[in-house]
């Protein structure tokens, strides 16, 4: 039976990939830092070892034994140093990637991201085949860069590196890329601050009800990682993994709020929010604060642009589809969140 080392096993995606993979049966050896939060994943009762992707000696002994390693760690968020960003996403790939090589592993998933591609707004729908474009055009972006672009960018960097790595030391490496993911013990990609805020009495929110953007449900993305494992693809694949076709943004959270019991906010014109993201992210960066302010040009941007991506691959190489309807996907997510008294 193979055993599958998974990083990132106490995140967002990698504790729903670590349910997928104990379910279907597989052993699950999960790399986690000592001081992270072990109460959910201690009930799947995966083998612990504790290291870092940063940290190569760590990580090597982690994979040892091991026959496939999935690479769900990364610094996923629009606010820090960009040599974090780097130290993380970048270097934490290519030691993960370095220590299969090392223990003559073949086959690795690695996550990527969709912002490889560029999120800014944009009527083309992205395919596996579109040029890196990963650093979005702020204003001002040269004299006062963007941390969403920090991570886009090491993103891209780590996608690059990664493939040129396996195509030159002929590893079969399959590198999934999630659109927006929503979904159980979700804390940091909108959603659940989205609902909050309505819950807290914000009857105001950023938004438009002309763009449209693609999501996942957390459960089925897992589920496209279970099959990669199963499939153990040959060669090097890009593989986007979401929902077949973009929904209009205030739908999705207009859903939220309604499975919430919340009256859905009115929607704020761009040009009224995004002077105040500019004003609050200069001076978050000029105090050097370790928090994010609640709004930056990233996060404005995000709430009005459209974003189309093709998943036509997931389907015709992995055999993937969407289990859960997005109703039901927001339905599920919103009563564990009511359940958990989060809500």
């Amino acid at each position: 039976m193979d055993r599958i080392l998974l990083t990132g096993a106490t995140g967002f995606i990698g504790s729903h990939v670590a349910e997928a993979l104990t379910a279907a049966g597989l052993r699950v050896t999960a790399l986690v830092r000592p001081q992270a939060d072990l109460s959910h994943l201690v009930t799947l009762k995966p083998e612990i070892r504790y290291g870092d992707v940063r940290d190569r000696p760590s990580l090597c002994a982690a994979v040892c034994g091991c026959t496939g390693v999935i690479h769900a760690a990364a610094l996923a968020r629009d606010w820090g140093r960009s040599e974090e960003f780097q130290q993380t996403n970048v270097t934490g790939t290519l030691n993960v990637l370095e220590a299969c090589q090392r223990h003559g592993i073949q086959h690795v998933i690695i996550t990527g991201s969709i912002s490889s591609y560029g999120e800014e707004d944009s009527r083309q729908t992205k395919d596996e085949t579109f040029p890196f474009h990963s650093h979005h055009p702020y204003f001002l972006d040269r004299v006062f860069p963007s941390g969403f672009n920090w991570y886009r960018d090491s993103k891209a960097m780590a996608t690059r590196q990664a493939l040129a790595f396996a195509q030159s030391h002929n590893l079969n490496v399959t590198l999934l890329e999630p659109v927006w993911v929503f979904g159980e013990r979700e804390f940091g990609t909108g959603f659940y601050a989205y609902v909050k805020a309505v819950q807290r009495g914000q009857r105001y929110m950023p938004g438009s009800t002309r763009n449209v953007f693609h999501v996942i449900y957390a459960r089925d993305l897992a589920r496209a990682y279970l099959l990669a494992c199963q499939r153990k693809l040959p060669g090097v694949e890009r593989i986007i993994i979401g929902n077949p076709t973009a929904v209009p943004m205030h739908t999705i959270f207009r859903l939220f709020c309604q499975e919430a019991g919340l009256p859905p906010p009115r929607l704020l014109p761009k040009w009224s929010v995004y002077p105040v993201a500019f004003a609050l992210e200069l001076l978050h960066t000029l105090t050097r604060s370790k928090h994010p302010p609640l709004l930056t040009r990233g996060r404005v941007n995000m709430f009005y642009d459209s974003i189309r991506y093709s998943t036509e691959k997931a389907g015709r190489v992995l055999g993937f589809q969407c289990a859960h309807t997005l109703a039901q996907g927001i339905r599920e997510t919103v009563a564990w969140y009511k359940n958990n008294h989060y809500l």
